[in-house]
C-alpha cells in the first residue's frame, strides 16, 4: 500500500496532462477552476489552477478516489 507522503507534488497542468490521459477532457472553466469530465464514464472532477502552487496531496487523494483510480495505478501514470 502506498502512503499519503508517496504522492508527488504535482502542479495543476501536470495534473490535468495525466487526467486527459486516460480520457478526461477539459469541459470548462469557472475562474481558477477547470472542471474535467470522462464522457465514456460520466466521471467529473474539478481542478484548481493557482499560479505556482502545486496540488496539496489532501486534494489529490480525493481528486484519485472521484476518478475511480487507486493511488498505485494512479502512480503508474506519472
Amino acid at each position: 500500500m502506498v502512503s499519503f507522503s508517496q504522492l508527488p507534488n504535482l502542479k495543476a497542468k501536470q495534473l490535468i496532462r495525466i487526467l486527459e490521459g486516460i480520457g478526461f477532457s477539459v469541459s470548462r472553466q469557472k475562474g481558477s477552476h477547470v472542471i474535467l469530465v470522462n464522457e465514456q464514464s460520466g466521471l467529473r472532477t474539478v481542478v484548481p489552477i493557482h499560479a505556482g502552487e502545486t496540488i496539496k496531496k489532501s486534494l489529490l487523494m480525493e481528486i484519485i478516489k472521484q476518478v475511480n483510480l487507486t493511488v498505485e495505478s494512479f502512480l503508474e501514470l506519472l
